[in-house]
């Protein structure tokens, strides 16, 4: 495992956002969801495409917390240009779990 200072790790802007909306993105590759995420008023919202499908249907996800990495650059996918990366963990069958907070914490938030 290679490590990295504090320094490295600061710059991975990390918030927590609320999940607007949530639809089917026929286009991907892969099964995945385009979501609307609103990271606070400093942010804004943001779009994402998230291979999220196998453990989660849309209308669970509006309203959800996420913490997403809102200072990747955007990615295009298919039609849809990606601007933050929604973030998870892998489970043994390879579905992504979400990484959410515990608690109610206010959108924009930064995980530090």
């Amino acid at each position: 495992m290679q490590t990295i200072d504090l320094n490295d790790f600061m710059k991975v802007e990390l918030r927590v956002g609320r999940v607007l909306s949530a639809r089917a993105f026929p286009e991907a590759r892969k099964p995945a969801y385009v979501l609307e995420v609103d990271f606070g008023p400093e942010i804004g919202m943001r779009r994402s495409s998230a291979q999220i499908t196998a453990l989660y249907g849309p209308e669970e996800l509006v309203g959800r917390l996420v913490v997403g990495v809102v200072n990747l650059a955007p990615r295009q996918i298919g039609p849809v240009r990606s601007e933050c990366l929604v973030t998870g963990f892998h489970d043994a069958q390879g579905r992504v779990a979400l990484c959410v907070p515990d608690r109610d914490v206010p959108p924009g938030t930064r995980l530090l």
